[in-house]
């Protein structure tokens, strides 16, 4: 199993910050996607738990489902196709930092090729 973890602080309120990073189809405006729809929404908020989406990159498209939600604190998901690795998961989480926000992204993957 392979992790990778990222943290940045970002110099804005957690509210705002969240508002942002859970817009999946506005994705391309701040992640390098060419592109991301929503197949289908989740429950109850419509990019919540189950919300489907599929982000299309240069000559890759990765489909995810959201696995947790909770509105300004937590987004996990899973790529659940399109990838080279398999058992995926990815959380973001946020918190107040210094009157802005630090966000930390972790994901864990198995590769399918070693």
């Amino acid at each position: 199993m392979i992790q990778i973890g990222l943290e940045v602080h970002i110099d804005a309120p957690r509210e705002r910050v969240w508002e942002i990073l859970a817009d999946h189809e506005a994705m391309p405006r701040w992640f390098p996607a060419r592109e991301v729809i929503r197949r289908s929404a989740g429950s109850p908020d419509p990019n919540g738990v189950g919300a489907h989406r599929v982000i299309r990159l240069s000559g890759l498209a990765l489909e995810e489902v959201v696995t947790a939600f909770k509105p300004s604190e937590h987004l996990e998901y899973s790529v659940i196709a399109g990838a080279p690795f398999v058992d995926h998961t990815a959380d973001v989480i946020l918190m107040d930092e210094n009157g802005g926000t630090r966000v930390r992204w972790s994901t864990r993957f198995r590769p399918l090729l070693p």
